[in-house]
């Protein structure tokens, strides 16, 4: 059964530097079951804090990062190497700093990727990358042993968007059209595939993100607030500062 645990920290800094070390410690704990481990980033301010300090940790040597496969929950449909896409912010801030096998480094396709300027074959692109990582005959997705999401003001996570037509959709990829944050183009994991990972960790910061934070964990329903409706199989982490903890029930938090 899985387990749902809520840390609140201090600030925005104490936050990353907790969120960053208890990376460092997963992956190195996939390894050494595994042989090999899988983390899904996300993307925003608090995200890069994070990987700029996993990149200053000396314990991130203790990975063996060619055996690392990084993939993204949702990118921004822009072109390669634009500002405003995770995957620009990821590299920039920690990725190329890492000895990283490049192959094992699986990015979103960019608008002007393979595909050009058409976000459903992207989408589906990159389900089909999915599905080849996967260990044949067992899963139709790759084992993510933590899946990192942000938390919208409005309660979004990846690019799924409250009372969005994404919010209903299977396939494990999916075009993002309209969306209410710009760029309106996107591409995201779904909820089903969100919810195929070990450990889902939802980090927020910020007074903007109490109410969201507060609705999620008092069980609103996941279609009006997608946040409310992702988990890991394992455990589901909410990973808090005290501003955006501020509407949490006092049952749920564990105060740092």
């Amino acid at each position: 059964m899985s387990e749902t645990v809520v840390e609140v920290h201090a600030d925005p800094a104490v936050l990353a530097q907790v969120v960053a070390a208890r990376l460092v410690v997963k992956l190195i704990d996939a390894q050494a079951d595994r042989g090999e481990a899988g983390v899904v980033l996300t993307g925003g301010r608090i995200a890069a804090a994070v990987f700029l300090a996993v990149r200053d940790l000396p314990a991130r040597d203790a990975i063996d990062w060619s055996r690392v496969d990084v993939w993204w929950g949702d990118e921004r449909f822009l072109p390669s190497g634009h500002p405003e896409r995770n995957e620009t912010q990821a590299r920039a801030a920690l990725l190329d700093a890492l000895p990283l096998d490049p192959s094992r480094v699986h990015a979103m396709p960019p608008s002007d990727g393979p595909d050009g300027p058409d976000p459903e074959a992207a989408a589906a692109r990159y389900a089909a990358t999915l599905e080849a990582a996967a260990r044949p005959g067992t899963a139709s997705l790759p084992h993510f042993d933590v899946l990192m999401l942000g938390v919208g003001e409005d309660g979004h996570v990846a690019s799924v968007f409250p009372e969005h037509p994404v919010g209903y959709e299977t396939r494990p990829v999916s075009a993002v059209r309209g969306s209410p944050k710009p760029p309106p183009i996107r591409t995201t994991l779904t909820l089903p595939a969100i919810n195929t990972a070990e450990e889902v960790w939802l980090v927020a910061s910020g007074a903007d993100k109490a109410r969201a934070v507060g609705m999620a964990l008092s069980g609103a329903g996941a279609l009006q607030l997608p946040a409310a409706g992702v988990h890991g199989v394992e455990r589901t982490r909410w990973l808090l500062d005290r501003a955006a903890a501020t509407e949490v029930k006092p049952t749920f938090r564990s105060l740092r």
